[in-house]
């Protein structure tokens, strides 16, 4: 077999195939390139700037799905692990909840834990790396008592967890229950479900704590969030810092209400994290947006996407 790399045997280049750039498909077009910033501009002209090129066409497209949603009285769900509570973000998602724009907040077991000590102290979020060597990390007295109070008064009158929690916190008039999102969920008669993993959570670890009690509770809170779910058909959910358990847990209120009949084809759903992980971009941007729905992940901070998110709707209503 003669060597392409010897003298007399290169290819011939002068046959190459060529076109014209002008007949190209292009997928950037300055039409969608940013525009400059001028002082004094507004907060929508501000979007208006951005790109319409990869996230930058996300968002809007985000904002105007959420924005649609809340229009026409369809359901937005937020979904969320408990660093959106540590970010600060309380005040504007309940913000969003005045304004009938989220229909559902749901929360893995972190965010009861994050948003009772915000309520009680004005502060949360222990440093972890200075008790665990101790043995004094989750070991806060008030944390446990109130949670497990709550957990108690689930159990006598057949509430969800995250009802529950809300309405201990207003009952025992905590001196910051206004950034409360289980208070207010509670006091808008706004469906807030928590989402319980065993063992996961520092109430666990305590003596007085009720394992079946809190199964119960949570478990009733999944049968309230399907039934949401059930509802989302042209609708939004956003999954904001949960990389494991809320996507499961959606994933599976997804297949149930599938197959229980419900119309569940046409819906858009989001993911905002600081990485791409695996089980939000399958369980929640990909999977259950086959055939009608889209599916978009964002990836960056909290405390700068939610509020741009947030904004962004405000100013589309």
């Amino acid at each position: 077999m003669a060597d392409i790399n010897c003298p007399g045997n290169q290819l011939d280049y002068g046959k190459l195939s060529t076109y014209s750039i002008k007949d190209r498909k292009s997928k950037v077009n300055i039409r969608d390139f940013s525009t400059a910033w001028e002082k004094g501009g507004s907060f929508k002209s501000f979007l208006d700037t951005l790109p319409a090129i990869l996230a930058g066409n996300d968002l809007r497209e985000v904002i105007a799905a959420v924005s649609r949603a809340a229009k026409n009285n369809k359901q937005v769900c937020l979904a969320m692990g408990g660093h959106v509570i540590k970010t600060g973000m309380s005040p504007i998602l309940i913000d969003l909840m005045e304004k009938k724009v989220l229909t559902l907040l749901a929360m893995n077991g972190s965010g009861i834990i994050h948003d009772l000590e915000t309520a009680l102290t004005g502060q949360t979020s222990e440093d972890v790396a200075a008790s665990l060597g101790s043995g004094s990390f989750g070991m806060a007295e008030e944390t446990v008592h109130f949670l497990n109070q709550a957990i108690a008064d689930a159990k006598d009158q057949e509430m969800g967890l995250g009802e529950a929690v809300g309405k201990m916190i207003l009952q025992e008039e905590m001196p910051h229950r206004n950034l409360s999102l289980t208070a207010s969920a509670a006091a808008m008669e706004i469906p807030l479900t928590v989402h319980v993993a065993m063992g996961t959570d520092i109430i666990h670890m305590h003596p007085d704590f009720d394992g079946a009690a809190c199964g119960a509770a949570s478990h009733k809170d999944f049968r309230r969030f399907a039934a949401r779910i059930a509802r989302l058909e042209n609708g939004v959910y956003i999954n904001a810092g949960s990389a494991v358990i809320m996507p499961e847990v959606f994933l599976k209120a997804v297949t149930l209400v599938r197959n229980l009949g419900h119309a569940l084809d046409d819906f858009t759903t989001v993911n905002l994290d600081f990485i791409r992980h695996y089980r939000p971009m399958t369980n929640v941007v990909n999977r259950p947006t086959l055939g009608k729905g889209r599916g978009y992940s964002i990836v960056g901070h909290h405390e700068i996407l939610i509020p741009l998110i947030c904004a962004g709707v405000i100013e589309a209503l």
